[in-house]
């Protein structure tokens, strides 16, 4: 499938996990995508896996990442998946710890957008997709600050989208269930507590499994191409029914 037919795409924290799946799914697509990572070397594989090309940036840096991706560059699609997570209880989070990860899943959401916004608004084209998670719809024991920087990005992709509907921007957010990532890897990690921590996030969930990044992906690939041109604002779910409850 070439749907993409040679968009420019970026995917922030596109080295590992879902970020690297979407990267991966975008270059099958015929996007040249930039994979954007803090850590260089697995952005590396990724884009030599797809011919892309990978740059090293902290979302966190307003001014890496207008030098990573302002000025005459011009991007079709902007999918903003780094993220920060600290699991512990509110009462345990420390101001560091809230201002990471409020600097990394927001403000970086903030940056990248703007650092893209101006090109297509010019070419009244794009595609803005922001990976957020169901924690921001339904809270999450264990994860305060990092649930309110999910609930965030939700509101600001529906912002975003009706600043720009005026330039056929679209502006997503892509609200993720449970998904076997790296990150889960620590929670098991924590052994007879990080199981017990991921059967409760399956339970959650109406098709009593995890996710795969692929899954994601797929579901990102359509936000990404023109087919999605009529859905703008949505929280898109691809969360197995968590959000529907018990």
């Amino acid at each position: 499938m070439d749907r993409l037919n040679g968009q420019r795409a970026v995917v922030t924290g596109g080295g590992r996990g879902i970020g690297a799946a979407i990267a991966r799914r975008l270059g099958a697509e015929g996007a040249h995508v930039t994979v954007l990572d803090l850590d260089l070397e697995p952005a590396r594989e990724v884009a030599g896996e797809i011919g892309g090309e990978a740059v090293r940036c902290d979302v966190a840096d307003p001014a890496a990442v207008q030098a990573a991706l302002g000025g005459d560059r011009s991007f079709q699609i902007l999918v903003n998946n780094a993220g920060y997570d600290s699991f512990a209880w509110f009462t345990d989070v420390t101001p560091e710890q809230w201002r990471r990860m409020l600097a990394v899943n927001l403000e970086g959401v903030f940056a990248c957008t703007q650092a893209v916004l101006p090109a297509m608004q010019r070419a009244k084209y794009g595609r803005i997709i922001t990976v957020s998670s169901e924690a921001g719809r339904i809270g999450s024991k264990g994860n305060a600050v990092y649930a309110a920087t999910k609930a965030a990005g939700i509101g600001f992709m529906k912002s975003i989208a009706r600043e720009n509907g005026r330039f056929a921007i679209t502006a997503n957010a892509l609200v993720a269930g449970p998904t076997d990532t790296p990150l889960l890897d620590k929670v098991r990690a924590q052994g007879e507590v990080g199981d017990r921590q991921i059967a409760a996030m399956i339970a959650g969930t109406q098709l009593a499994r995890l996710a795969t990044p692929e899954e994601l992906a797929a579901a990102a690939a359509f936000l990404a191409s023109p087919e999605s041109a009529y859905v703008t604002g949505e929280a898109f779910g691809v969360s197995g029914g968590m959000g529907l409850g018990a």
